[in-house]
């Protein structure tokens, strides 16, 4: 890691949520494959995927080195959340559908602020200095309204009583 240490800890953390929220989006983009939502949530999950690997590259110019521990958290807690998420542990798949939706607008709200606090560091890293923040940041704001309006669609399904 450089010296710059608090930096490289924000960027891995985010890394590790970014890797969780991309294969979040590729589970939502296979369960939703067949529904009038499944071709926007499958270019969501595309666009999810470019994001992470953007931070990647943040990363790799500013010598940010990756930490693994928290990478293999991440695997393994993704892992284990896809029996949550997936409604099981309710027995109701609707709900688990509503709380994956939930949990990535969540996600990619923490991400349009990773973009927020970089661009607001931009000048004391050169590399950082010609990034589109705010092209980055508009993206993310796109991609949460997607969600966000599917997730009420969801809660609709999930929570109006049955006559």
């Amino acid at each position: 890691m450089r010296n710059d240490e608090p930096l490289d800890v924000y960027l891995n953390d985010h890394l590790a949520g970014a890797t969780f929220g991309a294969e979040l989006a590729d589970q939502l983009a296979e369960r939703t494959a067949d529904t009038p939502f499944g071709e926007a949530m499958r270019e969501l999950a595309t666009e999810i995927e470019g994001d992470r690997e953007t931070l990647r590259q943040l990363m790799d110019q500013l010598g940010t080195s990756r930490n693994p521990v928290k990478q293999a958290t991440t695997w393994v807690g993704e892992k284990f959340s896809r029996v949550k998420l997936s409604g099981m542990t309710a027995g109701h798949e609707e709900l688990g559908l509503f709380m994956a939706l939930e949990t990535l607008s969540l996600g990619i709200e923490g991400k349009e602020s990773l973009w927020t606090a970089l661009e607001a560091v931009a000048d004391c890293y050169p590399t950082l200095r010609g990034i589109d923040f705010a092209m980055l940041q508009e993206r993310a704001r796109r991609q949460r309204k997607v969600i966000v309006d599917e997730h009420a669609a969801a809660a609709r399904r999930t929570f109006t009583p049955t006559a």
